[in-house]
């Protein structure tokens, strides 16, 4: 079978192949995203098809659905609750999972912590890094305790020996860190580029289903916080995770943007140690620890990250201008979000804020995009405006539109059992949740239409 090298130019956010350079798209209409790559083109021979011993031509056998086992497999808990929830209740066997994240963000203390459980669990784990030599990953390794069991490393770049290596091996999970140091000979391209991703990534899939091991593979992330390469890297895989997190802070977080498994936006909330990653079972009593109970201009509100409802603490500082134009800032919340609240808060109940800096940051480093928060923030700028005090054991969450009114926001059955069971006096929710709500007479719901409403209970 001969093959003919050429190269091409290819989408990185889509993959879409094109034999010239486009301005935009054809496929998903983004715009400047198609680079030049090597491509390898197999020459096959016209007509050729496959025959067995009697002389039949060999072909796939459709089956029907009633034919197809459908029997859940045994997963394959990783050690931490956090990261099983993540996953949909642990690692699903014949799989493969992408993992980013930013540079010294964490992501290979978490899955060689992982793969130390798993190991120590009686399964064969085989880890693979690209990026390190075995005295390295030893070095790490001691750091973070005592690795027994069944636990193999192995440093290579080359894709063949890697495939050989899990073929021979056989383990239950193996970890390649990272896919952008991996390389195959027949493939054009240095280790990184798109032609090296999406062929190593489509051979490490045909293992991963083919011999039935669970594959993790890590990936870099761009300046945008994207996988670097072909965006149809996130396509072929089953399981998409993102480690997130600042490192002037001590906690990090696993999120799902995809998985095949299970739920999507679930999150796994840890804490970063000297010794490796400890997960936090309770990140509410984590985001809340260290507030102040008598400060002005805070708040604090449910997000719900999946299935999680997590209570934050949003505090707000407003303070009269010293220049011509007042200062905006936002930490953690969306700053188009910010600015529109203050509007909605200048409009509605003339506030003059636009004389004032404001600035909002969601505490613990958190970045949260829901719009739950809005009543929140919006209450934390009033609090902070007036210097009014709002009752530390008072929850505030709900939707805020243009007009000042209070939309609702779904799962508030969820947000008010968390705000029990962190002991919680008071909810202020939308008026719409309060109907379908089970009553509870451990905490009292309040029930608002709009902001004025809201503005009213925290003034008397």
């Amino acid at each position: 079978m001969a093959k003919s090298k050429a190269t091409a130019f290819f989408c990185k956010e889509c993959g879409y192949e094109s034999a010239k350079w486009n301005g935009q798209c054809p496929s998903c209409k983004a715009w400047n995203t198609f680079v030049e790559a090597p491509v390898i083109k197999e020459e096959k021979a016209a007509g050729r098809i496959s025959l067995d011993g009697a002389g039949r031509v060999k072909f796939a056998a459709p089956k029907k659905l009633e034919e197809i086992d459908a029997s859940a497999e045994e997963r394959i808990p990783t050690g931490f609750s956090e990261l099983d929830n993540v996953l949909g209740g642990g690692i699903v066997p014949a799989s493969l999972v992408l993992v980013g994240g930013d540079p010294g963000i964490g992501k290979s203390t978490l899955l060689l912590q992982a793969c130390a459980n798993i190991a120590a669990s009686g399964r064969k784990v085989l880890y693979v890094s690209g990026e390190e030599s075995l005295k390295q990953i030893k070095l790490r390794a001691d750091r973070i305790g005592k690795i027994g069991g069944d636990m193999l490393f192995l440093s290579e770049n080359n894709l063949d020996m890697i495939a050989a290596a899990l073929q021979n091996e056989m383990p239950a999970l193996a970890v390649i860190d990272s896919i952008q140091t991996v390389y195959r000979d027949e493939v054009s391209g240095a280790p990184g580029s798109i032609s090296q991703v999406r062929e190593s990534t489509s051979v490490l899939l045909q293992v991963a289903k083919g011999l039935g091991i669970a594959v993790f593979i890590v990936g870099h992330v761009t300046k945008d916080g994207q996988v670097a390469g072909p965006r149809m890297l996130e396509h072929m895989v089953d399981a998409v995770l993102y480690f997130e997190g600042d490192k002037s802070t001590a906690y990090r977080i696993v999120r799902s943007v995809k998985n095949r498994f299970g739920r999507t936006d679930e999150i796994g909330v840890f804490e970063m140690r000297e010794e490796g990653l400890r997960e936090v079972a309770n990140p509410s009593e984590y985001m809340l620890s260290g507030g102040a109970d008598d400060a002005t201009g805070s708040v604090v509100t449910c997000s719900l990250e999946g299935s999680r409802p997590m209570l934050l603490e949003i505090q707000a500082l407003v303070c009269r201008s010293g220049f011509g134009q007042p200062r905006r800032t936002a930490s953690g919340a969306d700053y188009n979000r910010v600015n529109l609240l203050i509007a909605v808060l200048e409009k509605r109940e003339n506030f003059k804020l636009s004389e004032c800096d404001a600035y909002v940051n969601i505490a613990g480093g958190m970045k949260i995009s829901e719009p739950s928060l809005d009543l929140g923030i919006v209450m934390a700028l009033a609090s902070s405006y007036l210097d009014l005090h709002i009752d530390s054991k008072t929850l505030i969450f709900g939707e805020v539109g243009l007009s000042g009114e209070v939309r609702p926001v779904r799962m508030a059955q969820q947000r008010v059992a968390e705000a029990v069971k962190m002991g919680f006096e008071t909810v202020i929710l939308p008026e719409a949740n309060l109907k379908g709500l089970d009553k509870n007479p451990e905490i009292r719901l309040v029930g608002v239409s709009n902001i004025a409403q809201a503005m009213r209970y925290i003034q008397k």
